[in-house]
């Protein structure tokens, strides 16, 4: 039961990718629509558990939200550039990347010569991981001008990715500076998550003259933030029964979930060169994400 209970978040965050390209709409649509189902979901969650939060995890943690926004908005672009196949994977091992080099220099993980050596050889198998999700099949007779444009799109997506990760790096570690609790958390975050996202938002409706907060495909994609919400709920009960490193390892699953999702459902193409590579490439992410769980 404990294990069916750690594959939830996975469900959840594995299915928001797939979910946002299924409702369509802009990367600013997805963000707004995203971050105010998450604050449903932790307004809902705070009532139920009425965690502690001092003024200290507050703060640390609204910061969080915030530069998750970023992180997230980063990730809605490469969407458009790369397809979520490709993004997933890529944007999980470079997660994982910058978390795990962060908490080794201000937090001091990884003590001792062995943990060290897993911890970095994960990072090494994650950074190949990467770089196979985004090799491409040179020999399946596309046009120069589409090649050039597949390898442009590309750099774009990878640009974004790199850029979004030091979001997330925030996201993960700011709550770690107040050592706030995962329930304590999670409304500042969402909080923080809306403010950064309504502040996209804004600057997206000057520059665009079209106001997202008038189309409705930004409340539809209020279900992805259900997903994300739950995710987080489920994520959370997870480290409870599981513990930290079981809990987290299962639920980078979701990035098997959202890859495959992406080539299935929402019909990604892909030649038999390319699908061995993004596997191959996702499996030595998954692979690092395991070992630096324990290290």
């Amino acid at each position: 039961m404990n294990i069916l209970i750690a594959l939830l978040p996975a469900l959840g965050w594995g299915f928001l990718p797939i979910a946002t390209g299924l409702i369509g709409g802009k990367p600013i649509n997805q963000l707004m629509g995203t971050t105010y189902g998450a604050l449903i979901i932790a307004i809902l969650v705070f009532i139920f558990k009425q965690p502690v939060i001092t003024m200290q995890d507050f703060w640390w943690c609204l910061l969080s939200g915030m530069a998750w926004a970023v992180g997230q908005m980063t990730q809605y672009m490469a969407f458009t550039q790369i397809g979520v196949s490709r993004t997933m994977p890529i944007s999980t091992g470079l997660q994982l990347v910058g978390t795990s080099v962060t908490r080794v220099i201000f937090f001091g993980e990884w003590a001792g010569l062995i943990p060290k050596l897993a911890g970095f050889g994960s990072i090494i198998l994650i950074i190949v991981g990467v770089l196979l999700t985004t090799l491409k099949d040179n020999g399946n007779n596309e046009p120069k001008t589409a090649e050039e444009n597949a390898a442009q799109h590309t750099r774009n997506g990878l640009i974004l990715l790199v850029i979004g990760m030091f979001g997330y790096i925030g996201y993960s570690d700011f709550p770690r500076v107040a050592n706030t609790n995962g329930w304590s958390a999670f409304l500042p975050q969402t909080i923080g998550m809306v403010i950064m996202g309504t502040i996209f938002v804004i600057i997206s409706a000057y520059k665009t003259k079209v106001n997202p907060f008038k189309q409705a495909v930004s409340y539809k994609n209020i279900i992805t933030g259900f997903l994300f919400g739950f995710g987080a709920f489920f994520y959370l009960i997870s480290t409870e029964l599981n513990g930290v490193a079981t809990g987290f390892t299962i639920s980078q699953m979701c990035v098997v979930i959202s890859t495959f999702g992406g080539i299935v459902i929402l019909h990604e193409r892909k030649t038999k060169k390319e699908l061995v590579f993004v596997t191959l490439g996702m499996i030595c992410v998954i692979l690092g994400g395991i070992i630096t769980s324990f290290a």
